[in-house]
Parts: C-alpha cells; sequence; structure tokens
C-alpha cells in the first residue's frame, strides 16, 4: 500500500454530530421515538415534498417505495443499468423483473426513448436514477409515464441537495428515495427514506418497514377496537432507522448546504484541472440542472486506457472507484438469462468510468495531490 491515501468518499463527523447521538443514548428512546420524525421532517422540507418515511438503507427504500405501488409477480419495472445493484434487486424481492434501458452517452442518465422502448404492457413503474448526484430528464420521463399509466419512481440515493428545472431533487417523481450511507452527502451511518407528495404511499411505506403493523385508529380495519389495539396488516419488514440514527441525520441535515457547496467546488477545481488533458471527458451537467456532486466521474477517450489509468492512480495512494458495472452484468443477472449487449451505450460508459475522491471532508492538500496525481498519471498512460 501507498503511504499517502485518499479514499474515493467519507463522512465528514464532527463534535456536534457526536454530541447529538450521545444525547439521544443518554435518553429514554433509542428507537421508535420523537428524533425520527424531526429528521423525517427536515428530509421532507429539503426534498419539497409532504412525507418522509425514514428506513435503515436506501435498498430497504427501494424495496418500500415498490411495495407501496403494488409491484409484484409478473410485473416488469424500467431503469437504468449504470446504477447500484439495489435499484434491480428491490424488484427481484417482490417477484418483478427489473428491464434495463440503455442511458445518455454525455451524461449516463437515463435515456427516455431507450425506457419508451424498453417498456411492455407489463411494466408497472419507470424508476429514474439521478447517477453521481445530477438529476435525470424528469419532464421527458414523466411525460412518459404519463401516458403510458405507469408509476415513475425517482432512485435520488445520489441527489439529496440536487435540482432539476429549480425544483429540489426528491421531488419530481411520484415517489423517491434516497440514502444515507457514509459515503452520501449527508450520514445516518446506514439509512435511507422514502419521499412523496402521497399519503397512500407514505402509509404503506410506514406499515411495511414495521412488520406491516398499523397503529393509527383512522387507519384500522377493525375501528371498534380499545386504544391498545394494534393489527398487522401486510407483510412488511424490520426497516425501522433508530433514534440515535436519526440524531446524526438531523445534525448533518443542518449543514447540507456547506456540504453541498464544498463538493461543488472540489468538483470545480476538478473540471478546470482536466479541462486541457487529452485522453480525459469530465462531468457533463446539463444547465437546467444543479448536480448534488455524490460522485466526480471521469472517463477516458478510450476505453481500453480505464484499466491501466485506475491501476496507475490506486499505485500513487487515490482511491479510485469505477461506478458502475451495468446491473445485468453481474453474475446473479446473467444467471437470470441477463446478457451482455443490452444497454451498448452504458456497457461502453462504463468501460471508461472512474470516479475520483469526492467528499465534503476533503482537504485541499489532498485536492491538490488528487488533481496533480491525475494529471500525471493520464500524461504516463496516454502517452504509451
Amino acid at each position: 500500500m501507498p503511504d499517502r491515501y485518499v479514499p474515493y468518499g467519507h463522512q465528514l463527523i464532527e463534535e456536534d454530530d457526536i454530541d447529538a447521538v450521545a444525547a439521544v443514548l443518554r435518553s429514554d428512546y433509542l428507537t421508535t421515538g420523537p428524533m425520527i420524525g424531526r429528521f423525517e421532517a427536515a428530509v421532507a422540507a429539503a426534498t419539497g415534498t409532504r412525507h418522509a418515511v425514514a428506513v435503515n438503507s436506501g435498498t430497504a427504500a427501494l424495496h418500500a417505495a415498490y411495495h407501496a405501488l403494488g409491484i409484484g409477480p409478473g410485473d416488469e419495472i424500467v431503469t437504468s443499468p449504470i446504477t447500484f445493484a439495489a435499484t434491480g434487486n428491490a424488484a427481484l424481492y417482490l417477484g418483478a423483473r427489473p428491464v434495463f434501458a440503455d442511458v445518455d452517452s454525455d451524461t449516463g442518465l437515463l435515456d427516455p426513448a431507450a425506457a419508451e422502448a424498453a417498456m411492455t404492457p407489463r411494466t408497472k413503474a419507470l424508476v429514474a436514477v439521478d447517477y453521481t448526484g445530477t438529476p435525470a430528464s424528469y419532464d421527458a420521463l414523466a411525460d412518459l409515464a404519463t401516458r403510458r399509466g405507469v408509476a415513475l419512481v425517482a432512485d435520488a440515493a445520489h441527489s439529496l441537495g440536487g435540482s432539476y428545472k429549480g425544483k429540489p431533487a426528491g421531488g419530481q417523481a411520484l415517489v423517491s428515495i434516497l440514502s444515507f450511507h457514509p459515503v452520501k452527502t449527508i450520514t445516518t451511518g446506514e439509512g435511507g427514506a422514502i419521499v412523496t407528495d402521497s399519503d397512500a404511499i407514505a402509509g404503506s411505506a410506514s406499515r411495511f418497514r414495521t412488520h406491516g403493523i398499523e397503529r393509527d385508529q383512522e387507519r384500522l380495519v377493525d375501528k371498534t377496537r380499545p386504544a391498545w389495539y394494534h393489527e398487522m396488516q401486510e407483510l412488511g419488514y424490520n426497516y425501522r432507522l433508530t433514534d440515535f440514527q436519526s440524531a446524526l441525520g438531523l445534525s448533518q441535515m443542518a449543514k447540507l448546504p456547506r456540504f453541498l457547496a464544498r463538493r461543488a467546488e472540489v468538483a470545480r477545481r476538478y473540471s478546470e484541472a482536466f479541462a486541457d488533458l487529452a485522453g480525459i471527458e469530465t462531468p457533463v451537467v446539463p444547465p437546467d440542472r444543479v448536480s448534488a456532486w455524490h460522485l466526480y466521474v471521469i472517463r477516458t477517450s478510450d476505453p481500453a486506457l480505464r484499466d491501466p489509468l485506475f491501476e496507475a492512480l490506486r499505485a500513487r495512494g487515490i482511491g479510485v472507484q469505477v461506478h458502475y458495472i451495468p446491473v445485468y452484468m453481474h453474475p446473479y443477472y446473467r444467471g437470470l438469462g441477463y446478457a451482455a449487449g443490452a444497454c451498448p451505450v452504458a456497457e461502453r460508459f462504463s468501460a471508461s468510468c472512474i470516479s475520483l475522491p469526492m467528499f465534503a471532508g476533503l482537504s485541499e492538500n489532498d485536492l491538490d495531490y488528487t488533481i496533480e496525481t491525475v494529471r500525471r498519471a493520464v500524461a504516463e498512460v496516454v502517452g504509451r
């Protein structure tokens, strides 16, 4: 291992975050307490939605959202292959089939025309992915969803704090999901949320995260029972977020503007530094969008140069990653009958991309080192 190492992502935890968690650990409620509702209110406000339902991961949020939409055996979702596997996996959990449509060659975002071509009478939902923190093409996707009579879902795991035509990310679709993993813009350790304006979807997600149990007297099937009564109305899961995680999330939400500003500054520095670099393409953000910059992904003009450049950067202590292998290329999906060649643009995009260090706590010294190292490594690899 090199003496110096800069990870591609890292949480930024400060003393007030630690104090917020410690205060809850000293309180009466470690879970199912008041801190969860406070955190949910902050998330709903940030996304411009009426409801936020906190759960213990972004994957749980996807599962709950798909369930709330009634997705089940025989149904299909259409989504992007340039995403974390959970976007497709959550449909498989419910017996549905993910169908992958190709992406835009510049942004890696779901191509609305390709999505429409992939739809069938079995399509139940169109699932956009805000890859790297840049919102998808929601006007075109919303029009498509309306015309075809399907639900529009936003996998906004990357984009908290971003915007599309001035509207906050997470507020573009019938239901959106967020992730609070440590490498995301804010963290709860592990965690996620479903955000929506729909009372029905929020109610379903709330039950789903707690074993399918309903306690609200107004929503009970049997409304004649006493106040202690509760009933399991559907098969749910234990997907609850704890109060101490919610306290961390609430503390972090107060810093969201600062975290976003730092990520944007890092992105600006990278783009300026690599603008003249032969063999490298920098990220494209459409002018009607603001990226949350969860990731900063460069691409090699020749995919054959990606792996040599990746290894050269890792050897120098830059903890680069690849986001992502097209989901259907994973061995598990191959075993289900998915095959290479389904989305050629996405496959070429994936074969050329490298994620550079991007997080709010990235120091100026490490940023300078990363820029200098990338420039030197590219000169060596491209010049071979």
